[in-house]
């Protein structure tokens, strides 16, 4: 059985568990573990999600969107534009 991807939100709360931890004088890799994910995961994690807020992660959810929205926008103006330049041609 596959395990479930963690939310963005659950990743950042994890890796600022860990900080705790080790602020507490836990071993990096105690810590890591002590959150159920291993040490490779942990540091994909931070390189992604290292010293984002809550706020920030949802900003940039945001922008994603936006930009995924913009994207498919561009790509239909740019089919349209090569439609009519081909019927403008008498190519139909």
């Amino acid at each position: 059985m596959a395990n479930k991807r963690p939310k963005p939100e659950e990743i950042v709360s994890k890796l600022r568990q860990v900080e705790v931890l080790m602020g507490q004088g836990m071993p990096r890799l105690d810590a890591i573990r002590q959150i159920g994910v291993v040490e490779q995961t942990y540091y994909r994690w931070r390189k992604q999600y290292g010293g984002m807020g809550v706020d920030q992660l949802k900003e940039l959810r945001r922008l994603q969107k936006e930009n995924e929205r913009l994207r498919r926008a561009v790509s239909d103006l740019t089919l349209d534009k090569l439609i009519l330049t081909e019927a403008s041609k008498g190519n139909f």
